[in-house]
């Protein structure tokens, strides 16, 4: 699981811009938000790059759950 949803609310961004400096459709990074997708490691860390986060801020431990 991700937690892209609750970086991007943490940073005031919204789902639309970061669909355009991935160069990725609205619905797909939507997918990512709502955890229905879970992004290809590089993409994972174009968009840490991107939020200005380390790419372990955007990651839920499977030992957390």
């Amino acid at each position: 699981m991700n937690r892209i949803k609750e970086v991007l609310e943490e940073k005031g961004i919204k789902q639309i811009w970061l669909a355009e400096k991935l160069g990725k459709s609205y619905n797909m990074v939507n997918a990512y938000a709502k955890n229905r997708q879970q992004p290809r490691l590089e993409t994972l860390m174009k968009i840490a790059d991107i939020l200005d986060v380390d790419v372990k801020d955007l990651i839920i431990s499977n030992k957390e759950i």
